[in-house]
């Protein structure tokens, strides 16, 4: 069967858009083709820097014919109905048309339009001009005096079309007065000259001799083998990164590898502020010497051509710029540490963290007290988790995270370490902002545990203070990503904390900081308007613990729990206890999962059921204690005493947390409740039996609610 090839020739792609703007051809081509009855057996797409392109294969030679019946107006229409369907079904007499008959509607008019299918190129020429006219490119120009938009102006299209063996015919069609061909372009600087192809097998092998690696992944593999390869023989490690490799890779069309050197008076540098400068600055790798663990003085650079000299003049120019670029890194460094983090916390009085919340000084400030009551119930000292909230931040102002942002946090560990603080303060400095994103990992030291929370819910509680929460899909604070964190701390942890008592104390240090203390004005025509009322809205740290909720669900859900058992023991009033709450829904779980388990809720189900309608009936709710004079039935009494039993067994398990012994005195009830719905008529003649029957089901619902809310759990 024939196949397409399409290249779209232009100048230099971002390296940024390249991947994405592959996937987008390669989808909107072949809906395009899917959509008009071509369907293909594969399909492929290519980007280097210069061309986007695609190759489909087993494509039909042409549509398939279609024949299709149009209804008409029923038989004696009025003229100009009529009109309209021999116009709509491309008739010229409505004898050309067929009657067919309903029983219920009678006889009316068929068209019966064939349709003959069109030829692939055909079609090919209609779809391609219109995808490229509306690519959707992040960004996009105009160049010269074309209407065109395209990321980078377009040089040539070429497409072809054809079965293996045979000469492909060129798809004809022009987009902004370039016509299609089966013309292209080799390497930039290295074989610029024109060439002819005629599908993709031809195109890569000639691609190649014009020196362009077509496939993104096989450049990609060059470029890590031969570093690797480099790295080895100077007996060193590549330092890899992934991120640097798909952008480098969009840089080049033929990768070529080199080694650099700089001086080792910048091994003095942090190796993270090393690998952050060359990585900026020149898109380049660094190596490791793995007899000391630490980076050589060494780096990788890829070229985009093979250089008469070797490589010389282009390795000596990107060290030139890392040596300057590394130089100021020094300075920077320097810098810093002669001026030490405490200088700079003063500043933070003058930076607004949130107009309503106040400033950073102020926010540092309720961390450090919101630290220190965490830090006992973590295992951490509270003067040191204090001192480690207060510092944390200060290197926020230093000359290398300023250029660096990303190296927040790792910075002030090099710093507080050079000052010779705590190395549980110093760990902290870095470890507070974790975790920040599924794969990052959790903090474990007490103090970088304690200031991790504090600065996580004083984010959460002052923005739930403001009425500043996540809606839909926005969240512009990252207050999901922070809930999340405190949920992992927590559980990963294995963490005992009143969720809602940390809320308040820190909804009361906001209140007090930052809607008394500090007076937010706005510019009102020229004038100030009045500061922000003193109060947070009723039930914030109520709802705050329901965000909380909502998160843990997702948490454990992707982690394979049951969403339903987390709502069933969130339920209970006052739980907070994360920790408590997922070993409770753990133990509940493997309860559901026995017979003693599935046969008990379908009891507790049927009793509720019957106590809802009876309750709505009456108009009234029926609560236990039952009367045990009331007891008339062998198996009610039964139910009854094994009630009292089951309670008093579940209480003390509860207060000891033995979960698996108060579902062990739950399953206790399946037999007395399975006897009691066999034996005993509920809705009894004697209404005072009646009542106390009602009662007795509501026992069986107050002693399952102690360990959860069996009306949330589903299946």
């Amino acid at each position: 069967m024939p196949d397409l090839l399409l290249e779209l020739f232009s100048e230099e792609i971002p390296a940024r858009m390249q991947a994405q703007a592959a996937d987008t051809l390669r989808k909107l081509v072949t809906d395009a083709l899917v959509e008009r009855g071509l369907v293909y057996e594969g399909a492929k797409a290519f980007v280097t820097p210069r061309r986007l392109a695609l190759a489909v294969h087993g494509l039909p030679g042409r549509q398939a014919d279609q024949r299709e019946e149009k209804k008409g107006p029923r038989v004696g229409a009025p003229e100009a109905a009529l009109a309209g369907f021999l116009k709509s079904a491309g008739l010229s007499s409505i004898d050309e048309a067929k009657v067919q008959s309903d029983p219920k509607k009678g006889d009316f008019y068929v068209a019966v339009v064939e349709k003959k299918g069109r030829t692939t190129p055909e079609v090919i020429a209609e779809i391609i001009p219109d995808i490229i006219r509306a690519f959707p490119w992040p960004k996009s120009m105009r160049w010269g005096a074309g209407a065109l938009r395209w990321v980078r102006p377009l040089h040539s299209i070429l497409c072809t079309f054809g079965v293996e063996g045979d000469e492909p015919e060129v798809v004809r069609f022009a987009v902004d007065h370039i016509a299609s061909s089966n013309v292209t372009r080799g390497h930039r600087f290295m074989a610029p000259a024109p060439f002819t192809v005629k599908r993709l097998d031809d195109w890569m092998a000639k691609l190649e001799t014009a020196k362009v690696v077509a496939d993104r992944e096989r450049r990609k593999a060059i470029i890590l083998n031969d570093a690797k390869d480099l790295a080895l023989a100077a007996g060193l490690e590549l330092v890899e990164d992934e991120g640097l490799l798909e952008e480098v890779c969009g840089l080049v069309e033929w990768p070529v590898v080199l080694m650099g050197a700089f001086e080792e008076r910048f091994l003095d540098i942090p190796d993270e502020v090393i690998r952050a400068t060359i990585r900026a600055n020149q898109k380049c790798f660094v190596l490791k010497d793995p007899r000391t663990g630490r980076l050589a003085s060494r780096f990788i650079l890829v070229s985009n051509l093979v250089a008469s000299d070797g490589g010389a003049a282009i390795v000596a120019g990107n060290g030139r710029v890392i040596r300057a670029r590394l130089s100021d890194a020094k300075f920077f460094w320097d810098t810093d540490r002669a001026n030490g983090l405490e200088s700079r916390m003063p500043k933070f009085a003058h930076i607004t963290f949130h107009e309503k919340l106040g400033t950073q000084a102020a926010r540092i400030e309720r961390i450090a007290r919101l630290a220190k009551l965490i830090a006992p119930q973590v295992g951490a000292d509270p003067a040191l988790a204090e001192e480690a909230a207060r510092i944390a931040k200060a290197d926020l102002l230093t000359e290398v995270v300023g250029e660096f942002p990303e190296l927040q946090g790792l910075m002030g560990r090099y710093y507080a370490q050079g000052e010779g603080m705590a190395p549980e303060v110093a760990a902290a400095c870095e470890e507070h902002y974790k975790p920040q994103g599924p794969g990052d990992r959790v903090p474990t030291a007490p103090v970088s545990v304690a200031v991790a929370l504090a600065d996580k819910i004083d984010t959460l509680v002052g923005f739930w203070a403001i009425d500043e929460k996540p809606t839909g899909s926005k969240d512009p604070y990252a207050l999901r990503r922070a809930a999340l964190g405190v949920i992992r701390i927590i559980l990963e942890n294995g963490l005992r904390l009143r969720l809602l008592d940390l809320f308040e104390a820190s909804l009361r240090t906001i209140e007090t900081d930052a809607f008394e203390h500090i007076t937010r004005f706005d510019h009102v025509d020229g004038g100030l308007a009045n500061p922000r009322p003193a109060t947070a809205p009723v039930g914030t740290t109520k709802d705050l613990l329901s965000f909380f909720a909502d998160r843990l669900k997702v948490y454990l859900r992707e982690n394979g729990a049951r969403f339903d058992l987390v709502d069933a023991v969130f339920a209970l009033e006052g739980q907070d206890d994360l920790f408590e709450l997922v070993l409770r829904m753990k133990a509940l779980a493997r309860f559901l999962e026995s017979e003693d388990g599935r046969t008990l809720l379908a009891g507790y189900r049927r009793a509720v059921n019957i106590l809802r309608i009876e309750e709505k009936k009456d108009g009234r709710a029926y609560k236990g204690p039952t009367s045990a004079a009331l007891l008339k039935e062998e198996a009610e009494e039964k139910l009854a005493a094994a009630m009292d039993d089951v309670k008093e067994r579940v209480t003390k398990a509860l207060a000891a947390e033995d979960f698996e012994a108060a579902m062990t005195a739950l399953a206790d009830l399946r037999a007395p409740v399975d006897a009691f719905f066999e034996a005993v008529t509920v809705n009894a003649a004697d209404p005072a039996l009646r009542e106390n029957r009602l009662k007795l089901l509501d026992e069986i619902r107050t002693a399952t609610r102690a360990i959860a809310d069996f009306d949330r759990i589903e299946g």
